[in-house]
């Protein structure tokens, strides 16, 4: 698809006026105020403090009239402590859950043109790690659990937020933690999980809303060759680095397999019904019987369609050698999957090594407490929740609302989040935002990490409005 972050500045426009009247200056304010300061509290893995940025939104919720019994902030270890707050309801329904993580993936000064901990805003964007992921939901959820207290409203349910550690990275995954260890202070009927973006636009133009109720299986694998080493001096054919170099290389060839399933072929039919010209031929070739190979590699020359239809494997980490002088005697590579639901870690591990091609190179399951293993999960993935009328009804209600037309379609992430662990506890759950962002705007994880101020603005309102209603009957 043509590069289009040149084109973006139309969604500031189409966001900020495609809501008229609706918007809550103070709401807002409150919520980039929160925004600021979660940015600025480092929340990774290597030096940073979960524990302070819940301490941070613990004393905004009670300072703001929640008492200090439900606000509590606890966990495994003093920089991994979850919080946990509870707007208490009439007790009609069972609580609704709303998780966020606050954990932020690694971000170096040198590399971007901002300070990454330092929220900067200019030409109509917020900058800063954590600003798409997901620091922006995490800001946009306390400030509706404040302007509900304030407003004096009483839900038909409990609503509790769990703002948590180590999504990203790292042994304490505070979901995971909480089930396991409290599970009275998070148990709840259904699960909102606001880890990402649901309005995708074009050109800065809404296309459809995508409710994620389906998400790929997480992966990473250590990929290790070794030799006995000698003096550079005298090379040899035997060489880790180069023997590792050329599996990589094969890797970077492999294309898994083409699949869809009940979740995805159902969102390339809606989609199909969007889109136009040769795009919405393609996803519609894609859906005979077979397929159309031409149309598939067409499509995946798009990585987020690629994505949805192929599972994924990439390098993201290389080591090797041990000295300037020396023939290396070891080389690594972190490989990292996302896996198609029907699959398992360890039925991938399985075809990397054949991919690899090489006996030379053993390749091994990273858990996600760092332990290395040489057998990887049978784990499949979880089928997609039932989608509840109590959370479609006023979803649907409110997309309406603010972007007439655009047509609410179940998904599938990419990605992975902490529903794996919301699964697993029994309970289902929901990726539903009011963040809008354009295909070629996907920055989390990356260089110069941004959100649209008005995106923000529009998502913080959007949710208030959406959690309100979905909670007063």
């Amino acid at each position: 698809m043509p590069h289009r972050s040149s084109r973006l500045l139309p969604i500031a426009l189409l966001c900020a006026t495609s809501w008229p009247a609706m918007a809550d200056t103070a709401h807002n304010a409150l919520a980039r105020d929160l925004l600021k300061e979660l940015i600025e509290i480092n929340t990774t893995d290597s030096v940073g403090s979960v524990t302070q940025a819940s301490e941070a939104m613990a004393k905004r919720l009670r300072d703001a009239g929640f008492p200090a019994a439900d606000v509590q902030v606890l966990g495994p270890n003093d920089r991994k402590k979850n919080l946990v707050a509870r707007l208490r309801g009439t007790g009609k329904h069972k609580p609704v859950l709303l998780i966020g993580h606050l954990d932020v993936v690694e971000a170096r000064r040198e590399d971007w043109t901002t300070d990454p901990f330092k929220l900067v805003e200019k030409d109509g964007y917020f900058y800063g790690r954590g600003t798409q992921d997901m620091k922006d939901g995490d800001a946009i959820m306390v400030a509706a659990l404040i302007r509900l207290k304030k407003e004096g409203f009483r839900p038909s349910r409990d609503i509790i937020v769990a703002l948590t550690a180590d999504e990203e990275s790292g042994g304490s995954n505070g979901v995971d933690w909480l089930f396991r260890n409290r599970r009275d202070l998070v148990d709840a009927e259904f699960v909102l999980n606001h880890d990402g973006s649901s309005v995708d636009t074009e050109h800065g133009k809404p296309v459809v809303y995508k409710l994620e109720s389906s998400e790929k299986v997480y992966a990473d694998f250590l990929l290790t060759t070794t030799n006995p080493g000698g003096h550079s001096s005298q090379p040899r054919r035997e060489n880790a680095i180069y023997e590792l170099a050329e599996g990589l290389a094969r890797l970077a060839q492999f294309e898994f397999p083409f699949e869809l399933n009940a979740i995805t072929r159902s969102y390339f039919e809606n989609m199909a019904q969007i889109e136009t010209g040769e795009r919405a031929a393609d996803m519609r070739a894609i859906l005979q019987t077979p397929p159309d190979e031409a149309a598939i590699a067409r499509l995946s020359r798009d990585p987020i369609d690629h994505s949805v239809m192929h599972t994924t494997c990439v390098a993201t980490r290389l080591t090797g050698g041990h000295a300037n002088n020396a023939l290396p005697q070891r080389a690594q590579a972190t490989v990292n999957c996302r896996i198609l639901p029907g699959h398992s870690p360890e039925e991938v591990r399985q075809d990397l090594i054949k991919v690899l091609a090489s006996d030379k190179i053993k390749v091994q399951s990273i858990a996600d407490d760092g332990q290395i293993s040489d057998t990887a999960s049978d784990r499949k993935g979880f089928p997609p929740p039932p989608l509840r009328p109590e959370v479609m009804q006023p979803l649907q209600k409110r997309v309406a609302e603010f972007w007439p037309g655009l047509k609410v379609v179940p998904s599938m992430s990419t990605g992975a989040s902490d529903d794996v662990y919301v699964n697993a506890a029994g309970l289902t759950s929901y990726a539903i935002t009011g963040i809008a962002l354009d295909r070629d705007e996907h920055r989390a994880h990356g260089r110069d990490e941004r959100l649209g101020t008005a995106s923000f603005d529009t998502g913080n309102e959007f949710f208030y409005r959406y959690l309100k209603a979905l909670t007063a009957r």
